[in-house]
């Protein structure tokens, strides 16, 4: 099965120490970024046919990106590059914490998803045999049509759709707005994904096993919730499993969420959306994650 992933491809300049402040950082590295190459690259290192719909400029760095996402793998037919795009880059810090912070310049991760236009993501969704987006192309108006013109097509055909809330709070206007807009990609969704914070901003359910409940009452098939080294839990389809995170030691958290995505896509690629293969990967899921943890930058070189 063909999985396409209506996403953000952005470059990640990261600063690969420790720093308290941006004023310390005095070197970046260059990494693949964004949710939506993150979660193709995973997927497809696992195997899976993954296909990318966004695009960058036709600048540098948009060479770049089109170059590594090409060498892993993730078809690009619906990934557009035009020259009156930027393409992203965004610096990125990380603290003692391995909580990570990050300075993104340049709209072009939007501006290419709305360029794209809502006919030409269609017939992305056309070609492909399940589609997930996540709440980071839902932000400005142009790019949000979009990506509800991709999720109607793919209900109305009978595919799945797959739905990861990565919230980015510098993005909204407020939390509410966030929540107004992503929660009804609820129903119907056959796989919800989300940490704690943003399970309970999307539901007011401070406990998360009752946030799931709320996630399944509002249509969703399935529910992934990440509880960071608490592990994780499934609730839907008489799949309930409470999964246990391996030891770690952090030192940047970027990306852990959609690495637990990825793997968790490639299962279900690789199954025909076979709902069990949640339950089965869900472990592999976390252990993933925990490694993405362990490095900087969201994936692995």
């Amino acid at each position: 099965m063909r999985i396409l992933c209506l996403g953000e491809a952005l470059v990640d300049l990261v600063c690969q120490r420790t720093v308290a402040s941006f004023a310390e950082a005095d070197a970046f590295v260059p990494r693949l970024g964004g949710a939506g190459a993150n979660v193709a690259v995973t997927a497809a290192r696992r195997g899976a046919d993954v296909a990318l719909a966004g695009g960058a400029g036709t600048d540098p760095w948009g060479a770049w990106l089109a170059e590594r996402l090409q060498d892993e793998g993730v078809e690009l037919t619906a990934f557009e590059r035009s020259d009156d795009v930027v393409t992203p880059v965004a610096f990125v810090t990380v603290d003692a914490d391995a909580q990570p912070s990050a300075a993104v310049y340049g709209a072009g991760a939007a501006a290419a998803v709305a360029r794209l236009g809502a006919e030409r993501a269609q017939d992305a969704v056309d070609g492909s045999d399940a589609l997930f987006v996540t709440s980071g192309t839902l932000v400005g108006e142009a790019e949000r049509a979009v990506t509800l013109a991709a999720r109607e097509r793919a209900l109305r055909d009978g595919k799945p759709v797959v739905v990861d809330a990565n919230f980015r709070a510098e993005r909204w206007r407020t939390t509410s707005n966030a929540v107004e807009v992503t929660g009804p990609l609820a129903d119907r969704a056959f796989l919800v994904r989300a940490n704690a914070q943003e399970a309970r901003a999307l539901t007011g359910e401070t406990d998360p096993a009752a946030a799931a409940q709320s996630l399944l009452a509002a249509g969703a098939q399935h529910v992934v919730i990440t509880l960071g080294a608490g592990g994780a839990l499934l609730r839907g389809g008489g799949l309930d499993r409470d999964v246990s995170a391996p030891a770690a030691t952090p030192v940047d958290t970027t990306g852990a969420g959609d690495a637990v995505t990825g793997v968790l896509l490639a299962a279900l690629a690789r199954t025909g959306f076979y709902p069990a293969s949640v339950a089965a990967m869900l472990p592999d899921a976390m252990a993933e994650a925990a490694r993405a943890t362990e490095r900087y930058g969201a994936l692995a070189v």
